[in-house]
């Protein structure tokens, strides 16, 4: 589910991916911001001075926004700094796009939760499930609200003038925007500096804003950061015998450590697919007698003949390769709900695969709804109400919704900043919840648990997997990774 956007598939163009990554984030800081002035009980527009407690409902809401902006504070830092790639003048850019973001959304939010003061305790609590280490809180405001920044601040828009090159047309709107609130905000003041100052800063190298520096990213948080890019926990090989035990209508749960994409979305599991196997897989699958009157009802001779004629264009999609594999899982990503390979959606660093315990013709039903999904954009909104964009996890919940003639799962919802929703975490913590129920709705089918201190996942049981959902969103942090491992 993850965001503001799934994990899409690469681009020629790494100034542009990383550029368009950064707009996209700061699209989610923004978002985040309307959640907030659209909840005044919680958030109020005026400072408060009474100490007016919170309903339980509210705390939670609060601490999932809180969770959420800190999430896409640390995506839009690592949105920049991952574009190794890229040359000097572009990584400029993107540097400053992201601090400029960073540093107005960092201020804006810290002058709404300071309106009330029952917040910043609460705040500043531990809450590992949602990435949140204690005083996590006190050390944004101690990054943010200091000269230091202001001093970054100035000194970056010298260099800016100074060189006077346009950034790429993803971020040069934002990171104008950001500087003139900034301004407006009365931070840029705070370090009285002139050119001449600004340009000591720079010569003597105390700010490398524009740098890549992995050692940088959440800094503030007091945490460390794995640095791994492009090699997946999951192997190949581990992926490619994969299909012997799946079937089509399985659900796959993935986690990909540190990755963008996992910004705001609470809990262990952050992204959810569909396994549709191949033509040949399913329909092999979906020869069985309630399958044929279900189809026989539809005027198909067969599944892939019901799911071509009412969805031609997904299904030519749904048949073709990807990379000289072929497509076997439907997911909702940055691109779109998107037929995509095995081997590209789970190469992952945890994945697990659920069974919905639905008869074949009911999973059949599914499978038609999902491909009747393909091409749509992805949700940023993460809003379930809605048909038009979809979330990872959107995909899966309304492809087995109860109606039409099936019973479907009755999948759980949780309220995420406000927004009643399903998480794939949500997910894994159901079937832990049920699964010794006889009429439990999810069977286990096994799981790759990722160890990055080994640099690999195994296989693990249904009992580890069930444990799994409670794991701390950065659950790296809790194995103990060796330093070599880490990104300082």
């Amino acid at each position: 589910m993850s965001q503001p956007a799934e994990r899409a598939h690469a681009t020629n163009d790494p100034l542009d991916s990383a550029s368009r990554e950064i707009a996209r984030q700061r699209e989610g800081l923004a978002a985040t911001l309307e959640q907030i002035d659209a909840r005044p009980e919680i958030f109020p527009p005026r400072k408060v001075e009474a100490p007016i407690l919170l309903t339980p409902g509210q705390r939670q809401d609060a601490l999932s926004i809180w969770a959420s902006f800190v999430d896409r504070l640390l995506a839009i830092e690592q949105s920049a700094l991952r574009a190794g790639e890229i040359p000097e003048d572009g990584r400029f850019a993107l540097e400053r796009a992201s601090f400029l973001a960073r540093y107005r959304y960092a201020m804006e939010f810290i002058e709404r939760v300071e309106r009330r003061p029952a917040l910043d305790p609460l705040f500043n609590e531990e809450h590992l499930d949602l990435g949140l280490p204690a005083r996590s809180y006190a050390r944004l405001k101690f990054h943010y609200l200091n000269v230091a920044r202001a001093t970054e601040y100035s000194a970056i828009e010298f260099l800016q003038h100074a060189r006077g090159e346009q950034p790429p047309d993803a971020l040069a709107r934002g990171a104008r925007d950001d500087s003139r609130r900034i301004l407006a905000l009365g931070a840029g003041a705070g370090s009285r500096m002139t050119a001449k100052n600004a340009w000591k800063v720079v010569e003597d190298a105390a700010l490398l804003a524009w740098m890549p520096a992995q050692e940088r990213v959440a800094r503030w948080m007091g945490e460390v950061r794995v640095y791994r890019q492009g090699d997946a926990l999951v192997s190949q090989d581990q992926i490619q015998a994969l299909p012997e035990e799946l079937e089509p209508g399985d659900i796959l749960l993935e986690r990909r450590e540190w990755y963008l994409t996992n910004a705001g979305i609470p809990g262990f599991w952050t992204h959810a697919a569909l396994y549709i196997g191949t033509a040949e897989e399913r329909a092999a699958f979906f020869d069985d007698v309630e399958t044929r009157r279900w189809l026989d009802g539809l005027g198909a001779s067969d599944f892939e003949a019901a799911l071509a004629a009412r969805f031609p264009e997904s299904h030519a999609r749904s048949t073709a390769s990807e990379s000289g594999h072929p497509v076997r899982v439907l997911e909702a990503i940055a691109e779109g709900v998107s037929f995509t390979s095995l081997e590209h959606s789970g190469a992952a660093d945890s994945l697990a695969v659920l069974r919905p315990r639905l008869p074949k013709h009911e999973r059949a039903i599914a499978l038609m709804r999902a491909f009747g999904y393909a091409g749509r954009p992805y949700d940023y909104n993460f809003d379930f109400a809605t048909d038009k964009a979809l979330v990872c996890s959107e995909l899966v919940f309304k492809s087995f919704q109860p109606g039409e003639g099936m019973r479907g799962l009755e999948l759980p919802l949780a309220r995420v900043a406000g927004r009643l929703m399903m998480t794939p975490n949500e997910i894994a913590r159901r079937f832990a919840e049920t699964r010794r129920d006889r009429e439990r709705a999810l069977d286990f089918v096994l799981m790759l648990d990722g160890d990055e201190k080994a640099g690999r996942a195994t296989r693990a049981g249904e009992q580890v997997f069930a444990r799994s959902w409670q794991r701390p969103k950065w659950h790296i942090i809790a194995q103990r990774v060796a330093p070599a491992k880490l990104g300082r």
